[in-house]
């Protein structure tokens, strides 16, 4: 009888059959208070955001998601080419992922005890590591940030170093840890005193060598292709730097909360280098599913047996959320998926044709600079145009701000073409494409076609640069 009992919802927990739990209708409430969307996050949350949307006119109403789109109450779609900063390289509500959350809470595991073993973390740390065989552990947190500050904890802690180098305009998160080896300033600004870690230029060899003979140094972080503005590592770079941080008794640590899980063609970005095993990697961003935050820090088994090395020392390192069932069912169908779909293969095939389609119009445009990237992380740059005629536009633009010619791109995509970008970093003239891994030729083609729309206009005269202008004035009079 007692089983029975304790097996049974209890009597208050939910209305009459059919009724939202315990009188709470979240549909009702939305559709009640969904309006007011922009009003609350400019009174209750960072009040910029919705000023910055009003500015660029992306202060638009979506009412419902679906792989690579997004649709509003008229039905029009919008190609989403951020997939929210990588999160969702499967798209918008995958099925399988979708599937596999519903399971997980239907089962009301007794999740999260602290004084058990449960078996999803487990499983998803097993399926993770086939990704990386020379690897042999993994510690889930709930974020890219985290997965970085653990590969941060570990690197210092197995080596007995304190100081990290990383390389110049890198992006590895914004908390105190992660921000003391993210390399933009404008992030850094006003946060210090951060740790003790040091930028180099990246891929210079000779700068990394003569910081790892101070003999201070726990580990380089990197990423196999950086996110702001899109550079990869130079060839042989990641092999080498390997080489020399083993000689100097120190660590590589990979970054790959953007780049890993498939985005650039390979299952991790370092992958694309022979012979490169970092002892630390760090995952989250497409892991999720775009359903539940997850972060991971895969390491050698040296490394975890340094770290947590006796049972006074088991939870020295521990996160509330980290392994929660949620995360771990849609990182494990996540997983499932990419290897049931071939993503990966889709990424690689779709991000080179998606490149030779951008790079074929170089010739065309004297304002479109180059084309780069790997798989479908790919950077379009705009340069100085040599033409007087085009010269004395581009001039005035980088006078007002640099990085204005690119969002003057970004904003027609969305409001002719429907089609979400933005540019990868602040005073770029580069837009970074993140889609969905799931993209086929049809979302190649229509970015293209958008994309040499708005570049025939930008080259034909001014009226590109007198609308945008135009559209600038309009929304921050509106945003006031």
């Amino acid at each position: 009888m007692a089983a029975e009992t304790s097996s049974a919802a209890p009597a208050d927990s939910t209305g009459e059959p059919g009724d939202p739990a315990g009188g709470f209708d979240l549909t009702a409430l939305l559709a009640a208070r969904g309006g007011e969307r922009y009003r609350l996050h400019a009174e209750y949350l960072n009040h910029q955001l919705p000023r910055m949307l009003h500015t660029i006119g992306f202060d638009k109403v979506y009412e419902h998601a679906k792989g690579a789109y997004f649709y509003d109450a008229e039905g029009n779609d919008y190609l989403d080419m951020l997939a929210g900063f990588g999160i969702f390289a499967l798209g918008r509500h995958h099925p399988v992922v979708r599937q596999a959350v519903h399971q997980v809470m239907d089962l009301e595991l007794a999740d999260l005890t602290r004084f058990d073993c449960q078996p999803l973390p487990g499983l998803l740390a097993e399926k993770l590591l086939t990704h990386a065989p020379h690897l042999d552990r993994v510690f889930f947190g709930n974020s890219g940030t985290e997965a970085v500050e653990t590969a941060l904890k570990f690197a210092r802690y197995a080596t007995g170093r304190p100081r990290v180098l990383f390389c110049e305009h890198a992006f590895h998160g914004l908390t105190t840890g992660s921000l003391s080896v993210n390399g933009e300033e404008g992030f850094r600004k006003g946060f210090a005193p951060l740790l003790p870690d040091t930028a180099i230029p990246l891929g210079d060899l000779e700068r990394l060598e003569r910081e790892l003979q101070k003999g201070d140094v726990a580990a380089l972080i990197v990423e196999p292709i950086q996110g702001k503005g899109v550079h990869a590592t130079p060839d042989g770079y990641l092999r080498a730097a390997q080489d020399l941080l083993h000689k100097h008794k120190a660590l590589l640590i990979a970054d790959e909360v953007q780049t890993g899980v498939g985005r650039t063609g390979d299952f991790f970005a370092y992958q694309h280098e022979d012979g490169v095993e970092p002892d630390l990697v760090c995952v989250a961003k497409a892991l999720s599913g775009g359903y539940v935050p997850v972060g991971a820090t895969l390491g050698k088994e040296w490394i975890f047996e340094k770290v947590y090395s006796s049972m006074d020392r088991v939870l020295v390192h521990s996160a509330s959320f980290g392994s929660n069932a949620q995360a771990m069912a849609a990182g494990l169908a996540t997983l499932h998926v990419f290897e049931d779909e071939q993503v990966v293969a889709n990424a690689r095939r779709v991000g080179d044709l998606f490149r030779e389609r951008l790079a074929a119009l170089i010739p065309k445009y004297e304002m479109l600079a180059d084309v780069r990237g790997r798989g479908l992380m790919i950077g379009i740059e705009f340069g100085r145009p040599q033409s007087l005629k085009l010269r004395t536009g581009w001039t005035a633009l980088q006078a007002a701000r640099k990085g204005l010619f690119a969002q003057m791109v970004v904003v027609p995509l969305m409001q002719r073409h429907r089609i979400l970008t933005q540019v990868s970093g602040d005073h770029l003239e580069v837009i970074k494409l993140i889609p969905p891994l799931t993209i086929g030729e049809a979302e190649v083609d229509r970015f293209v076609d958008a994309f040499t729309d708005i570049m025939d206009e930008a080259h034909s005269g001014t009226g590109l640069m007198r609308d945008f202008g135009k559209t600038l004035i309009k929304q921050a009079v509106a945003a006031r």
